[in-house]
């Protein structure tokens, strides 16, 4: 998924790598970072997405990190497998293109239950963000 974001890249980047923040933009999802690495390669992250305990954590490790263009990660959760990418590029001073990739290996079942929402929810998500960032300005 891609969007545009009015804002500088080093802000956009800066928002993302603040891994507990992502709470405040992504749906129903609270982030924190459970290694002492809290950036770059070997940043290990938890992620809880749900309501209450109803909900699925996603594990995930940094496995490529090059500010402020891409971030890559494993997720190796015992539900959630695979790997995702975060990659900005620079249209402007002021604006950047987000795009957010995933490749998610997770039984078929469960797959099929999450699939349509997954894909809302990082639509929601990634909006949120956008309004979030352009309200700074």
């Amino acid at each position: 998924m891609s969007l545009v974001i009015d804002a500088p890249i080093n802000t956009v980047w800066a928002a993302l790598a603040d891994w507990e923040s992502q709470g405040e933009w992504m749906l129903q999802t609270t982030v924190e970072v459970t290694s002492d690495i809290r950036e770059g390669v070997g940043t290990s992250i938890a992620a809880f997405t749900g309501i209450g305990k109803l909900g699925i954590m996603d594990h995930m490790t940094v496995t490529s990190w090059n500010p402020p263009t891409i971030c890559d990660v494993v997720h190796t959760g015992a539900i959630i497998k695979g790997t995702g990418r975060f990659e900005l590029t620079a249209l402007s001073e002021n604006s950047t293109r987000f795009d957010w990739s995933e490749e998610i290996l997770a039984p078929r079942a469960i797959f099929l239950l999450i699939a349509p929402g997954l894909y809302a929810g990082v639509r929601i998500s990634l909006s949120a963000l956008r309004r979030q960032l352009q309200q700074r300005k």
